[in-house]
């Protein structure tokens, strides 16, 4: 039993241990009163069958688990819920094995169902969707607190998130299946999935172990029957709800009512004649969802004429109804969607491939001073549910992504663009929003946005803007030493949402990087693969690595791939601070009349750049001119200040190559640094007699506005969509 509370007290109350026998093979986690949501691998592993077999488990299958802070002693039985058996699967749709290694995989959850009440004690888990901002845990498969794993969230990779374990925990297995507990929010914020521990761990600046959780929507998505789970219980607001309610729902009949209904509809259980205003804004508050599900009841209860227009108060009905979800969205301000609605949305937006999630968010929310960071048009779609509307705009965010979606996939043909017209009228009658100011609003998206989609006749086709070049991103963590290295790669194409492609745990060499970057742009970078963009992402201390003159071995008919000649590469850094990114933004505005800045030997003194930096606040293009040893201590300083575009040469310097560097940039556009670094380097390699020719070693780090940097990166290792 817990002796008292604390603040794991409702991580503990849920907490399952997942046994063989006597020995803890996995975790899982109460979702409901009978319901344990685990792993199907952990299930799998309790079963002794192979960890990724993908038959469901019969009835006569049981699987024994503990609740070792409820009833430490106590074994439970429970089976599969065969209907909420998710296998582990190698991609979104179909059932094909997953490959040894490869990660990340979809599927693997599986629902237990209790065959006796748990013990006295137990309680659901509250959920919550992650943020990147917070401290994360996670207990092992026995539920002692010692082996507890620290991990804060670096990137989303749907369908899952990987997280860096801190304080060099000794990562081991057993933790998969658990809940991952955001502490200072008091839920549960993913399932973990996998740990790797690569070699050399416990070396000083080693990279740390990485966790992989499942996100709570990824959850929701693969589950669908899955009752909506318990959220931690909010006060802000809930006197304003209580209050809003006692005009709409009028009567104990009609509370009554509306309590049975949400109960049933949330799965739980009805408190039936002891039900009253209180116990219903507590159901609703209570569980995730909660309270879209409540507005949706009470819009469908229509009280008698004489109850709405002849009472002696302030409020007509309108008024009320908008008080009630002005209420709401105080209590919740993040849910705007019942489930059916959202996981309808979802369903919808996995058939769009047109519309760019990060600029789908800054065209909605143009003056939002950070946008949040987001891997897909779902995730986008959980963003803008947390927005409320500005003053004088009528429809909402969240409908304002999903109409200027829907106008945008709607050049590829009717679907899904008409059904998702159809979801914004339901979800808008249903919440209260004009219909007329929806149709307004989409004629407006349409109108602006026909002069792009139109065809141009003849030879002003050439004048059409033309579709952004597909991008390879490598997010690249080297050893201490610098010559082996961990990565992830990413795609990034036009029209199609940012993913991840490969991801290589184990240290390895830059031939086997560059051989992956190329096996990367023949299996997933369909259109034009010789356009593609390589962009190698470095901690700001590791600039240095000549990562644009890696190239694979001479070993098959192709021979070598030198990305740095035949793609344009450039290096960018995820590392900026609050005050580099408003340097950034500064920069940025001052393009059409930015100027070029060239630091040589004579600023090699931190403080001597920082003061030419500051000075020169409108550069937007930098020539970093000096002795290599010096190179990487300008470069963060250009890093720090905001500069987006910085060209040096990493072996050479001196006057001569400050000049032709500057020649080299003279008259050029920003967007077209890349392509002009790209055919330098390629002249040089075409004239092998030329030694001293200024493309060879020749380094950009760019960061142009059309590759907007990562959001902040406070931390290392949150690459964002451009």
């Amino acid at each position: 039993m817990i002796p008292g509370a604390g603040p794991d007290t409702p991580l503990q109350l849920s907490f399952a241990s997942v046994r063989d026998g006597e020995r803890p093979v996995g975790a899982g986690v109460l979702v409901a009163e009978r319901l344990v949501l685990t792993c199907a691998h952990v299930v799998n592993s309790a079963l002794g069958r192979g960890r990724f077999d993908q038959d469901t488990p019969g009835h006569g299958d049981t699987v024994t688990l503990r609740l070792p802070h409820v009833a430490p002693a106590r074994d439970l039985t429970a089976r599969v819920v065969r209907e909420m058996w998710v296998p582990p699967r190698a991609g979104a749709a179909g059932r094909d094995p997953v490959e040894p290694g490869r990660v990340p995989y979809h599927g693997d959850l599986a629902v237990l169902e209790l065959t006796d009440a748990p013990p006295e004690g137990a309680e659901p888990a509250p959920f919550l969707q992650h943020n990147y901002a917070g401290e994360v845990i996670a207990l092992w498969a026995s539920g002692n607190p010692l082996p507890t794993l620290r991990a804060v969230p670096r990137v989303s990779a749907p369908p899952w998130i990987a997280l860096d374990v801190l304080g060099g925990a000794q990562v081991t297995e057993g933790f998969s299946g658990g809940p991952l507990w955001d502490r200072e929010r008091q839920a549960v914020v993913g399932l973990v999935v996998a740990v790797h521990r690569p070699p050399g761990t416990a070396a000083a600046g080693a990279q740390p172990p990485t966790m992989y959780a499942l996100s709570v929507p990824a959850i929701e998505a693969e589950l669908p029957a899955l009752p909506p789970s318990a959220v931690p219980t909010a006060r802000r607001g809930v006197q304003q709800l209580l209050t809003a309610l006692e005009r709409v729902l009028r009567g104990r009949e009609a509370v009554l009512a509306c309590e049975e209904r949400l109960a049933a509809r949330l799965g739980r259980a009805s408190a039936g004649p002891a039900a009253d205003l209180d116990r219903l804004v507590g159901l609703a508050v209570s569980v995730r969802r909660g309270l879209p599900e409540l507005l949706d009841l009470v819009r469908d209860y229509e009280p008698p004429a004489a109850a709405l227009y002849d009472r002696p108060a302030p409020y007509g009905a309108r008024e009320d109804w908008e008080r009630l979800r002005r209420a709401s969205r105080t209590v919740r301000p993040g849910e705007y969607l019942t489930t059916r609605q959202r996981r309808d949305l979802s369903g919808l937006l996995a058939h769009c491939t047109r519309t760019d999630p990060r600029t789908l968010l800054e065209r909605v929310l143009p003056h939002a001073p950070e946008l949040p960071a987001v891997t897909g048009l779902a995730d986008a779609m959980d963003a803008l549910e947390g927005f409320g509307s500005a003053a004088g705009a009528p429809v909402p965010p969240l409908l304002q992504g999903v109409v200027r979606i829907s106008v945008e996939e709607r050049a590829a043909g009717p679907y899904p663009a008409e059904d998702l017209d159809a979801w914004v009228e339901r979800v808008a009658a249903r919440s209260g929003v004009d219909e007329s100011a929806v149709s307004q609003f989409r004629a407006d998206v349409a109108a602006a946005a026909a002069p792009v989609r139109t065809a141009l006749p003849g030879p002003l086709a050439a004048a059409a803007p033309a579709a952004l070049a597909p991008r390879v991103q490598v997010e690249l963590l080297p050893t201490p030493t610098g010559r082996r290295f961990t990565y992830q790669i990413w795609t990034f194409a036009d029209g199609q949402s940012h993913r991840l492609a490969l991801v290589r745990d184990t240290e390895t060499g830059s031939e086997q990087v560059v051989d992956d970057i190329r096996r990367v742009l023949r299996t997933e970078v369909r259109e034009d693969p010789e356009t593609a963009l390589v962009e190698y992402f470095l901690p700001s201390a590791w600039l240095g690595l000549d990562v644009d003159s890696w190239e694979s071995p001479d070993s098959d008919e192709d021979g070598p791939f030198a990305p740095g000649i035949t793609r344009r590469v450039v290096v960018r850094t995820t590392e900026r601070s609050r005050e580099s990114y408003a340097g950034w933004k500064q920069r940025t505005a001052a393009l059409p009349h930015a100027k070029r800045l060239v630091l040589d030997h004579r600023h090699t003194d931190r403080k001597v750049a920082r003061a030419q930096l500051e000075v020169h606040r409108d550069a937007g293009t930098v020539i970093v001119c000096c002795a290599p040893h010096h190179q990487g201590a300008l470069l963060r300083q250009c890093v720090q200040a905001g500069v987006h575009t910085v060209l040096w040469h990493r072996a050479e310097h001196g006057e001569h190559i400050a000049q032709d560097l500057l020649a080299l940039v003279d008259g050029t556009d920003h967007t077209e640094v890349p392509e002009v670094v790209r055919l330098e380097r390629a002249k040089a390699m075409a004239e092998p007699e030329s030694a001293g020719h200024h493309g060879r070693r020749l380094s950009l780090l760019y960061d142009a506005p059309d590759h907007r940097p990562p959001q902040l990166a406070p931390d290392a290792w949150v690459l964002t969509q451009p």
